[in-house]
């Protein structure tokens, strides 16, 4: 086998491998928000992302030490290994879509394409909501997360090496900051795994192109693009206030944007709970509530703001601010949240009619606050 199909095929073997761990491993049976688009239960899910994380990790570092493959072997096949993941994500896109029935025109509200979009609309945004598989043992979306999730950390770590195979005298410390800090971002959403459950992802959106391609080739190679850019460079020497500066960015932003989602989780499972403190108030009709205070007072969506300023911070802690290619991290977010929140919007309008009104005149802004 050459070196270029090794990496095509490697990360199709790296996916079949967390599948297969995902399926024999231990796991927690949780039920989420989701609920079964025929009979209306809330759909329960398996959750063991922490576990297969850590037991894949410690299968790189045990074939790293052991001499089965250099450190940085990822990294050296990272072309070939993009593309061997754009392709796959691209022909199960359209087996996931074109093996489901068309979506009926009532589905408007929720952001899914209803009858009569283009092909291509629903080859995007997908026709399935929650697919299962192997009898419900496994669900697509989270399986997607967690295998984009690992792969993304493999590659954090293959590139981490290759700097610091490159640079033994003096390697970078925002390189290992940067390596630390998205670690902590991939670790983070697996502890919180249950968490994700809740989220717009998960209960609004299908599956398709927008979400296997994106979770098998644009997570786990392109969130990693700023070590992509600068592994080869030598440590830049950047001053200690930046460093401290940019981790300090990241950190606030975290706390925005895991705060937001632990406090809307909270709301949803216990609605008269307190969380750290903040007492929730809501907008309500008597039936419906809509949390409008906490972070949810600040922004209608500033767990937003916190993701960008988490990307922001990991551009700047490379110590390379004026290389465009660790800012293309931040300015996918802004393409991307942008349009999320103004969809949401509108599916929250549909949903909550004068009741979102209300919310909207008791939070006026979009993502930050003050500002938009």
């Amino acid at each position: 086998m050459t070196d270029a199909l090794a990496g095509f095929v490697a990360p199709w073997a790296v996916f079949a491998g967390i599948l297969v761990l995902h399926l024999v491993l231990p796991a927690r049976h949780v039920a989420g928000y989701a609920r079964d688009e025929h009979t209306g239960e809330r759909l329960r899910y398996r959750l063991n992302g922490l576990l297969v994380f850590f037991v894949a990790v410690g299968m790189w570092f045990a074939a790293g030490a052991g001499g089965v493959m250099p450190w940085d072997w990822l990294w050296q096949h990272r072309w070939s290994g993009a593309v061997g993941a754009l392709v796959l994500g691209l022909l199960l896109s359209a087996a996931v879509v074109l093996t489901a029935p068309r979506p009926d025109a009532g589905d408007a509200a929720s952001g899914a394409p209803p009858r009569g979009r283009s092909l291509l609309a629903e080859l995007y945004l997908g026709r399935r909501f929650n697919p299962r598989m192997f009898g419900g043992r496994a669900d697509a979306k989270m399986f997607l997360y967690l295998a984009g999730a690992t792969l993304l950390e493999l590659n954090l770590l293959s590139f981490g090496a290759h700097h610091h195979l490159t640079h033994p005298a003096d390697p970078s410390p925002g390189v290992m900051l940067f390596v630390a800090l998205l670690s902590w971002f991939v670790v983070d959403y697996l502890v919180f795994e249950r968490v994700h459950l809740y989220t717009y992802d998960l209960f609004a959106e299908r599956v398709g192109f927008k979400l296997v391609w994106g979770c098998l080739f644009w997570y786990p190679y392109f969130y990693a693009v700023g070590l992509w850019s600068v592994a080869d460079l030598p440590n830049p020497h950047a001053p200690a206030w930046l460093t401290a500066f940019a981790a300090a960015m990241f950190f606030a932003g975290w706390v925005l944007a895991r705060g937001a989602n632990l406090q809307k989780f909270t709301f949803k499972r216990y609605p008269e709970r307190a969380f750290l403190g903040l007492v929730p108030v809501a907008i309500s009709d008597g039936e419906t509530r809509i949390l409008a205070s906490g972070f949810w007072g600040l922004s209608r969506h500033v767990n937003y703001l916190g993701e960008i300023l988490m990307a922001t911070g990991l551009t700047l802690v490379l110590g390379w601010p004026l290389v465009l290619g660790p800012w293309l991290y931040p300015l996918y977010y802004l393409a991307l949240l942008v349009p999320r929140e103004r969809d949401d919007d509108r599916r929250c309008a549909a949903k909550y009619g004068v009741l979102w009104d209300r919310y909207r005149e008791k939070v006026p802004w979009r993502i930050v606050p003050g500002i938009y």
